[in-house]
């Protein structure tokens, strides 16, 4: 994503359906903000039966300022990066940030627009460099600085992301939620889907029946 920042360690920044906000870094991507107060389960804790390697991950795609700096970063933002490539820095939610060590090159991530006036997945991104130190955890004037993290011992962590497409429709937050809804009763693949009981994530996990599902709803009418 864009060089946005992570998300601050502080108290969260929260957005319509407790979405996070992301930042920019000298162009890099920034992860949604998210507090450290959250769930600290660790990945293998979560997400259900099947966990496979696919991901989603929320970024705000319209201008909103986090202490002066304009935290907007949507996946058109991603496409203008250099080699359409940045790092998705600024998580500052402990589980997110446990997700984020656990991926690997070329899985991939839906793009998750939020805290914005159409939320929904817009894309398609890969993996392209795994976990490495957050550099705007260290830089004072960036949103999402942590004075109690160290150099030699790092809190926060990111990794970089790669556009692959753009969905061939957007799917909205709204029609997820209905076949979410429609799942828990039907025992269909979103049934636990982490955007509907962990909302609060900015990084979640998908298992393989979740992100093949979605992936089906690009060639079907809205209902």
């Amino acid at each position: 994503m864009p060089r946005a920042r992570r998300r601050p360690a502080g108290p969260d920044m929260k957005g319509p359906e407790g979405k996070r906000s992301k930042t920019k870094n000298l162009g890099g991507a920034s992860a949604q903000v998210e507090s450290s107060s959250l769930q600290r389960t660790p990945a293998s804790e979560d997400g259900g039966e099947a966990l496979g390697s696919y991901w989603l991950m929320k970024s705000e795609p319209e201008s909103r300022l986090e202490k002066g700096v304009d935290v907007k970063f949507s996946i058109e933002d991603l496409q203008a990066q250099p080699r359409q490539t940045t790092c998705w820095d600024g998580v500052r939610n402990y589980q997110a940030r446990n997700f984020l060590r656990a991926m690997r090159l070329d899985e991939e991530a839906f793009f998750y627009h939020s805290n914005c006036r159409a939320p929904g997945i817009a894309g398609l991104v890969k993996i392209v460099k795994e976990a490495y130190p957050d550099h705007t955890q260290f830089e004072k004037n960036n949103p999402h600085y942590d004075s109690s993290s160290k150099e030699d011992n790092p809190k926060w962590s990111m990794v970089d992301v790669q556009f692959v497409r753009m969905m061939k429709r957007f799917i909205p937050l709204a029609e997820l939620r209905a076949h979410h809804q429609a799942h828990k009763a039907s025992g269909g693949p979103l049934k636990n889907m982490a955007l509907f009981t962990h909302q609060r994530l900015s990084v979640q996990r998908l298992t393989r029946e979740e992100f093949d599902f979605i992936l089906s709803l690009e060639e079907k009418e809205p209902s």
